[in-house]
This record gives structure tokens, sequence and C-alpha cells, in this order.
């Protein structure tokens, strides 16, 4: 992970930036960062794995539809101070990727916190803007279709056909090339593959 090329890029975009070595590491520093606030979090495997979720319970009161499902969570996330997700492809050149379906995801990264954390593993980053699509639509996309066992053809195959599918997943696609006016957004950096 080129940690000068990306702190240039996407700060030039306006976007805060962190660097760590390891999961724990930047875990400890959302836990140190992030206290007595409500939190949401969106979709993602790579929160899952770093297990964000009870390091951050700790000391905030945390919503997850993937904890509590329904709509009705992914609602009251609306009002969340802090939202931490994840992207499907991120550019060197300063760009986040994200493929949402239901859109609670992708909402929440555009407009309502007060502070939005990305954290990002090593294996999102791509080269261009070019490159992290193709990574949200071909490597992202199939593993969650997977992981949630829709019938898409991805599912199965592990390619993206953009299908026409009933349970297709792929309804919105958003790049964030700058936060929103007013909105404080944070690219953690990971140097560790994590999630999808």
């Amino acid at each position: 992970m080129n940690q000068e090329v990306l702190k240039k890029n996407f700060e030039r975009h306006e976007f805060e930036t962190s660097f760590f070595e390891t999961r724990e590491q930047a875990a400890t520093y959302l836990q140190a960062q992030i206290r007595g606030q409500k939190v949401a979090f969106g979709g993602s495997v790579t929160l899952q794995e770093m297990g964000l979720f009870d390091a951050l319970s700790k000391e905030n009161e945390v919503i997850w539809h993937w904890k509590k499902a329904g709509r009705e969570m992914l609602v009251e996330a609306r009002s969340a101070e802090v939202y931490i997700t994840s992207a499907n492809g991120v550019s060197k050149t300063g760009e986040l990727v994200n493929i949402d379906g239901t859109g609670n995801r992708v909402s929440q990264t555009l407009f309502g916190p007060e502070k939005v954390y990305f954290v990002i593993g090593n294996n999102k980053v791509c080269p261009d803007l070019t490159s992290a699509m193709e990574r949200a639509k071909q490597i992202a996309a199939p593993k969650n279709a997977a992981r949630l066992q829709v019938q898409t053809p991805c599912a199965k195959t592990g390619v993206c056909v953009d299908c026409n599918s009933p349970a297709r997943i792929c309804h919105s696609i958003v790049i964030l090339e700058r936060p929103s006016n007013g909105m404080e957004v944070e690219v953690v950096f990971v140097d560790e593959e994590m999630g999808y």
C-alpha cells in the first residue's frame, strides 16, 4: 500500500486519512476516536472481521442491521452521529466506489452523520477509478451475493453479467469523489486484506 500516494490524493479530494499496519491497530484507533456516541454500521465484512461492533459497543450505542435485522434498524441508523462502513473498490487517485441493494449504506455516506469512516483493507485499493469500478462489480458484488445466498448468476459463477434477476443486489453504484458539503469523512487504510 503506497501510503504517500493515497494520502496525497485522498486529502487533495478533502478526505481525512489515517493509516495502520493491522486491523487491531485500526480498531484501537476508532475506539479512541468514538466515545459516547450513537454509531451505525453499514453492511461490511471488513467491520465484522475487525470485531468492531463489540469493540465500539463498550462505550457507544451501536446500531447494525446485521445484529438485529429489520427495516426499523435501517431507519434507526439514520439518526446516528457516526457512520462506519467500507467500500467495494478504492482508487489510488482518490475515489471510493460502493454498490448497494437497499441504498441504506450509500445514502449514509452522502448525507446525515456528523462523521463517516470508511475502513479499507489493502485488497480493495486499485490503480484508478476504472479498475475500482471493475473490482466492485466483478469481485465484491459476486462474493456478497454468494454470502447472502441470493439466486443470481454471479452468486453461482462468481462473475457479474449485469443480470436482471429479481434477487439482484446491485441497484445503486455511488462514486464518492469528495465528501458531500458539510460532511467529515475519514478513510482508514489498513495494510491487510479485509472483506470483499
